[in-house]
């Protein structure tokens, strides 16, 4: 498994379908975005990645350029280029990239680029994922957090929905939130059995407290969640298929 991949690239549709992509493999642990080659350098400082997937024609830098810069690192990461453009496929491999694709990315052809990359980076390495990491603690009804100095326990039940904060992960009640060091394709996995559900890459929500669903545009949903706040919480268009299928929801 590759423990945390970057997708770079300006069309915020392009950045979330390739994410929901790579989470929905079971072969990558974290996904980040960014939108730029700049927002990429300052991820790239922050954070060891097993693999960069470029968009080449961005505004600023491009891909081709952000790649050549890539391989200055001391330990650059693998790239692979994912581009609407066949053109570029040469001046890609002269940088040395680990594969190059068209876009719409299918499922079947990304698993073979995951592949080949789990292969270059010599296999599975442990990750946020890990049963060793997060023992037994999801076999219980509550969460222990930490607040105000004391470790506080939230029936799980009660939470409406799980926010992506970095290396932490949000937890929403009606009333009050609190941060715990989780991943939230972990929350997604492992909570699944009490009704949360992934809608986006940035959240998990509780569907028994679901208030209300919402069409948006292209094809996308928006859902209300039963707390204080009246809370809208977008549903990414890639989600918004599944979510409806499971909720027996008709319409496209």
């Amino acid at each position: 498994m590759l423990s945390r991949v970057l997708v770079v690239d300006d069309e915020r549709h392009a950045r979330e379908d390739l994410s929901d992509l790579l989470e929905g493999s079971k072969r990558v642990a974290e996904v980040d975005v960014a939108a730029d080659a700049n927002d990429a350098l300052l991820m790239l400082q922050r954070h060891p990645y097993d693999a960069v997937f470029l968009d080449i024609r961005m505004p600023g830098l491009d891909g081709l350029q952000l790649a050549s810069v890539l391989r200055r690192f001391a330990e650059a990461p693998p790239v692979v280029f994912v581009s609407a453009y066949e053109e570029h496929a040469v001046e890609a491999f002269s940088v040395e990239a680990t594969d190059y694709l068209l876009k719409p990315v299918s499922q079947e052809r990304l698993f073979k680029t995951l592949a080949r990359l789990e292969d270059t980076i010599g296999g599975a390495r442990p990750t946020l994922d890990d049963a060793a990491a997060e023992p037994d603690e999801d076999e219980l009804p509550f969460v222990g957090v930490e607040a105000g100095g004391r470790t506080v326990l939230i029936e799980r039940s009660e939470i409406r929905y799980v926010e992506a904060e970095g290396d932490y992960v949000r937890l929403h009640t009606a009333r009050d939130s609190y941060l715990i060091r989780r991943s939230l394709s972990s929350v997604a996995e492992r909570w699944e059995r009490d009704g949360f559900v992934r809608i986006h890459r940035s959240y998990v929500v509780n569907l028994r407290h679901v208030a209300q669903i919402e069409p948006y545009f292209n094809q996308t949903l928006v859902i209300r969640v039963r707390d204080e706040r009246g809370t809208r919480l977008p549903v990414s268009r890639r989600r918004a298929r599944g979510l409806r299928e499971r909720l027996g929801m008709s319409g496209r």
